[in-house]
Formats: C-alpha cells, structure tokens, sequence
C-alpha cells in the first residue's frame, strides 16, 4: 500500500467531501480516504498494483473536481 495526499480544487461543503469520499473508497485498493476541506486535501491509502493513481484522479475529476498533485 501507499499513501498520498492529493490536492483537489473545488471542494467547498460537506457534499463535496461525501461525494469525494465515496467515489474514491469505492475504489478496489483504495481505503483510509481522509478529505481536509480547509486544506482543500485529500489523503489516501491505495495499493498501484490494483488501482493506479491516474484512476483514482480521474474518479475523483468525474465527481466535479480537479486533481493537481
């Protein structure tokens, strides 16, 4: 497993961290989804042999947001 934080633009309520949350956690390989909405972050755990990080990005664009590591 590794862990990254990510910075995701956009998100501005308590919608945007459930929708964040759960379209990434959904994820084979993926858990311990953390979002900081003051940090506009996202933290995560997630295994690269069963879920790239461009996967994971792009879940996470398709929910309205964008991804700048």
């Amino acid at each position: 497993m590794k862990s990254i934080t990510l910075k995701v633009e956009g998100m501005s309520c308590e919608h945007c961290v459930k929708a964040v949350t759960e379209a990434a956690g959904a994820l084979p390989g993926v858990s311990g989804v953390a979002v900081d909405l003051a940090g506009g972050t996202v933290s995560l755990d997630y295994d690269p042999a069963v879920t790239p990080l461009d996967t994971i990005k792009s879940e996470i664009e398709d929910q309205g947001y964008d991804v700048a590591v």
